[in-house]
């Protein structure tokens, strides 16, 4: 059976199947048991499992991801939550230079199974520090696996795979969408598989990658450039760490052309590392120069500026256009 879930429902759902089915799984974060974290994301689970697996910390985001390695060295599978993405920076240490480098430190003695959980970018015009993307921060870090859905579906199958895993994951929950859309989600039991990029639409003139929120936006972008005659191929990256490289090259070998679509700023976004890769392995099958359609190289803008720094369908469709016109 399936029921229609928004995003936030769906990890709820991910939760709840997965502290029912092992007992190591607890929950620790700012907020997240009594009041079900800022988003309502873990809400009930504190009256499910008590607060002894569902705990709220206080306002120290290192102290967290710091009790989190240590639960997880000890044999647990901490979920913390970091409340917005933009508080990573207070715990970067814990997160990089120790869950990131324990297996590797230990030779391969101690491995970590965790999940940290962060509501991540833009488009719910906040206050400065809740709206970023600083997902090359974590992809640049050796050790850890990043993923990020687009959808109810893929969140609730990759946060069991993550959960399942027995490494350090970071999963990046785009609040934008949270609860925008619902889609069907089994109420079993079912994984999505980490480290493997979906096509979330077919097509031949054109490759647009895109991850998290900006999947809808590619979307839309192809469906509004079909009504102009062209077909466009839309490809979810879901993992950025691990990277699916391959089937992003698969996809623009077929098509010639691509545009990659990110909220993160330009310079050393995802992007350039994508368009370095399809260099390498697509030159010769490239039509046009790559395309790349960003944030922009300066601090996330307050509310009234929020949409014009965030990269929507249009000038997705800007940069489509450049690539099909060469």
């Amino acid at each position: 059976m399936a029921s229609k879930l928004n995003m936030v429902s769906a990890i709820n759902s991910a939760l709840g199947s997965e502290m029912e089915r092992d007992r190591r799984i607890v929950i620790l974060g700012e907020d997240v048991g009594r009041e079900g974290g800022v988003f309502r994301v873990t809400d009930g689970l504190q009256a499910r499992f008590g607060a002894v697996r569902v705990v709220d910390t206080p306002l120290a985001e290192s102290a967290i991801m710091g009790v989190s390695l240590g639960l997880a060295a000890a044999g647990m599978i901490p979920v913390p939550e970091i409340q917005f993405e933009g508080f990573l920076h207070l715990a970067l240490d814990q997160i990089s230079n120790q869950i990131g480098r324990l297996r590797t430190r230990s030779r391969g003695r101690w491995g970590l199974s965790m999940v940290l959980r962060v509501p991540w970018g833009g488009g719910i015009h906040a206050p400065e520090l809740h709206s970023e993307s600083p997902e090359t921060l974590l992809v640049h870090a050796p050790g850890l696996i990043v993923v990020t859905p687009s959808n109810p579906y893929d969140a609730k199958g990759l946060l069991i795979s993550a959960l399942r895993l027995g490494e350090p994951v970071v999963f990046c929950e785009p609040k934008r969408i949270y609860r925008a859309v619902k889609a069907e989600v089994p109420e079993g039991d079912y994984t999505v598989p980490i480290g493997r990029a979906a096509v979330a639409a077919e097509g031949k003139d054109l490759t647009i990658v895109a991850w998290g929120a900006m999947v809808r936006e590619a979307l839309k972008a192809a469906e509004e450039l079909e009504t102009e005659g062209f077909s466009v191929e839309v490809v979810d990256l879901r993992t950025l760490s691990p990277m699916d490289s391959a089937t992003v090259v698969e996809s623009v070998r077929k098509t010639g052309r691509l545009v990659v679509a990110h909220e993160a700023p330009r310079t050393l976004g995802l992007g350039a590392e994508l368009a370095a890769r399809v260099a390498e392995e697509a030159l010769t099958s490239l039509l046009a120069p790559i395309e790349r359609v960003t944030g922009f190289d300066t601090v996330m803008p307050l509310a009234q500026l929020e949409e014009h720094y965030l990269p929507g369908h249009r000038r997705i469709m800007a940069g489509a256009r450049k690539a099909l016109a060469a």
